[in-house]
């Protein structure tokens, strides 16, 4: 498949998934969503398409890496575009533990909105700032849902 489609389609796969957790994170329809970690297989998906069909030279370039060599390999079109496509899966992932976590620890969405758009553009960073975020906010558990 064309590499310049398949990285064009990566990020618009995962956005609804992102808007959900940051637009709406308490409707119950984004809870029962993210609820599934399936929500990361679309960009997983792409990855797959993009590197099945060349396997041969992404275990090789990753099997014993260094900087030429990864280079090399996302210095490729359709390595540039499954490197993206990587990222857009494991900072759904990982977006999606973050959203799921804080609502279980009673984080407020408005503390949690800027933090998920910040692992949207830069996940480590996102990330690290979630879990220091966890390390100072005293733990507590939602406010029972009224029946």
């Amino acid at each position: 498949m064309d590499p310049q489609l398949l990285f064009s389609l990566t990020f618009p796969l995962a956005a609804p998934f992102w808007a959900l957790m940051i637009l709406a994170p308490g409707w119950s329809f984004t809870q029962k969503v993210m609820a599934s970690p399936l929500v990361a297989v679309p960009p997983m998906l792409v990855y797959a398409a993009l590197v099945l069909p060349q396997i041969g030279s992404f275990l090789a370039g990753v099997s014993s890496p260094d900087l030429p060599g990864v280079m090399t390999l996302l210095g490729t079109p359709v390595g540039a575009a499954a490197g993206w496509a990587h990222f857009i899966a494991f900072d759904l992932f990982i977006g999606r533990w973050m959203y799921l976590d804080a609502r279980e620890r009673g984080v407020h969405p408005l503390v949690m909105a800027p933090v998920l758009v910040l692992t949207i553009l830069l996940a480590p960073l996102g990330l690290l700032g979630y879990l220091v975020l966890r390390a100072v906010l005293p733990a507590r558990r939602p406010a029972a849902q009224p029946a």
